[in-house]
Parts: C-alpha cells; structure tokens; sequence
C-alpha cells in the first residue's frame, strides 16, 4: 500500500529510490519495535503506567536507534 502511494509521489523502488524505500522500511521497522519493546517493559515493570510515557518511552527508544546508528557511521569514517 505505502509503495503504491510513494511510486505516485514520483519515488521510484529501482535505482534512485532504493535507497529511499530502505530508509522507510528501516523506520518503520524501528517504529514497530520501539513501541512493542516500550509496551512490554511498562507493563512488566509498571504496569499501571500512562500510555503517554509507553509512547514517550517508545519514541526515545527510536530516537536513540538513530543516534547510536550516527555515532558508528561517526567512527568508520
């Protein structure tokens, strides 16, 4: 469904637009695990916590994978 719509977009998924559908893929990916993990911790741990702070948790635990992923490309340069 999402490649449909950015193929129309004008985002190609061969040669140029690769690299673009990885990096969509890769979030989403991210996403969906930060939000599984944020849950499953919350409710192991605090189970009677606001859904609020689970989706804020989920969102440092994205953010965190991105910065992680620019300090290693930082040091093989």
């Amino acid at each position: 469904m999402i490649f449909k719509v950015l193929q129309r977009q004008g985002y190609s998924t061969m040669r140029g637009g690769r690299e673009f559908m990885n990096r969509v893929i890769i979030f989403l990916f991210r996403v969906f695990l930060g939000a599984f993990f944020a849950v499953l911790l919350t409710r192991f741990f605090y189970p009677d916590t606001n859904p609020v702070l689970v989706a804020g948790l989920g969102a440092f635990m994205v953010l965190m994978a991105y910065f992680f992923e620019y300090l290693r490309k930082n040091r093989q340069a």
